[in-house]
Formats: structure tokens, C-alpha cells, sequence
């Protein structure tokens, strides 16, 4: 796995370079700004791309806007967003924007190791991670805002299982959480399936599509 970092508190990548490193992941260049960013994916073609969403010289979405923008430019390339706060807007517009996997992790779960290198390799592999709170707050909004009219068919554990699917859990680990056996979940994934009216193509990308249909909804 080839990996490059926009980060600009040296402090903070450097310590994610070493964590990395130490632990197989072959780091291979890293920027502090959104254009520094455009240009080592375009010299490195790396798998995935690390990026905190406020990069100078603003501070406000540089980082976002340019993992859109090398998105645009390499479909495939996983996406993990690193943010000090909640903001999952941009989540929605990341999952949109190309067919590379998505995360979206608060930058004190980096200290979670065991957590931070699956979301690492989820990510690289194409599939999401998104952080609990991330998830948390978009149900919050959802419910605020009365809901949405593509989610409202779904029954309040369905609702429970997609948002545990946008964390990027398996089955089985929405399974343990729900604490209901894995034909019970696959049944509640086939029924969302359904009242979402997602294509039958291969299970990983109809998760993607009821996850960004959740996303919207919150966002």
C-alpha cells in the first residue's frame, strides 16, 4: 500500500508517517497545503490519501476541496479525512465524488492504533470508515430535520444497522453491536436493499450506495 500525507502540524505527521512505517505501510510523500497535495498524488499515484480538512492558508476546507478535487483526477483513490471536528457535509460530497473508498475519523481516534491502521486498510481497499460521531451527529440531523423520505420506509433496527454500516462495520461486527445473529443482519442489509431500491450489483457497492443515501439525508 502506497500512502501520502497533507497534513500541516508537522508534529502530527510525522507521528502518523512513523506509526505507518513501523507498521508496513509504505509512506511515500507528504504536503502541509491543498496544492501540495495535488501535486505528490500526481507524482506518486499512491493507494490512498491521508488529509486533514483544514489545510492552510485558510483553514477552512482547503484539505476537503483538494481530496475532491484528486478524486476527480484518479476515481479509484481511498480517501481518509482527518478533522479535529465534526463535519460531515464533506463526508457526502467524498463518497460522491469518486470510487475509491471513503473515511472520515476525528484526529484523536489516530491514537486508537488497532482502529486507525483497519480504517487505513479499509479505506486503501476501497470500503468506508467513518467515525462514530460522525455517524452519531448525522442521525441527530436527520432526526431534527424529520427524516428523509428514502429512509423512512426503513424500520428502526434497519435504520440502526445502516448507520453501523457507515461506520464501516462488517456483519459480524453489527452483528456483536445489535446483538442479534448474523442471518439477522443479513436479513435487515437485504431489506434496506430493497426499500432503497438499490441495484442488485455486488453486495460492497450497494453498501456504499445505502450509506451515501443515508449520508445525504443527515447532510
Amino acid at each position: 500500500m502506497r500512502v501520502v500525507i497533507a497534513e500541516d502540524h508537522a508534529l502530527l505527521r510525522e507521528g502518523i508517517v512513523a506509526l505507518l512505517r513501523e507498521h508496513g505501510v509504505e509512506v511515500v510523500a507528504q504536503a502541509e497545503d491543498g496544492p501540495g497535495l495535488l501535486r505528490i498524488v500526481a507524482g506518486h499515484r499512491p493507494d490512498l490519501a491521508i488529509v486533514d480538512v483544514r489545510l492552510p492558508p485558510s483553514f477552512s476546507d482547503e484539505g476537503v476541496r483538494a481530496a475532491i478535487e484528486i478524486r476527480a483526477r484518479q476515481p479509484g483513490l481511498g480517501v481518509l479525512i482527518l478533522s479535529q471536528y465534526v463535519e460531515p457535509v464533506y463526508t457526502a460530497e467524498l463518497l460522491a465524488s469518486g470510487e475509491g473508498g471513503v473515511g472520515y475519523l476525528l484526529k484523536e481516534r489516530v491514537g486508537d492504533v488497532a482502529g486507525f491502521l483497519d480504517a487505513v486498510e479499509r479505506v486503501a481497499g476501497g470500503g468506508m470508515a467513518l467515525d462514530r460521531e460522525v455517524v452519531a451527529e448525522l442521525v441527530r440531523t436527520r432526526d431534527r430535520e424529520g427524516g428523509d423520505a428514502e429512509l423512512s420506509a426503513l424500520t428502526p433496527r434497519e435504520r440502526e444497522a445502516l448507520s453501523l454500516m457507515a461506520e464501516g462495520r462488517t456483519n459480524a461486527a453489527i452483528a456483536r453491536a445489535m446483538v442479534v445473529t448474523p442471518g439477522a443482519v443479513e436479513k435487515h442489509i437485504s431489506n434496506i436493499f430493497g426499500k432503497l431500491d438499490l441495484p442488485a450489483t455486488d453486495d460492497d457497492h450497494r453498501r456504499v450506495l445505502a450509506v451515501l443515501t443515508f449520508l445525504r439525508a443527515g447532510g
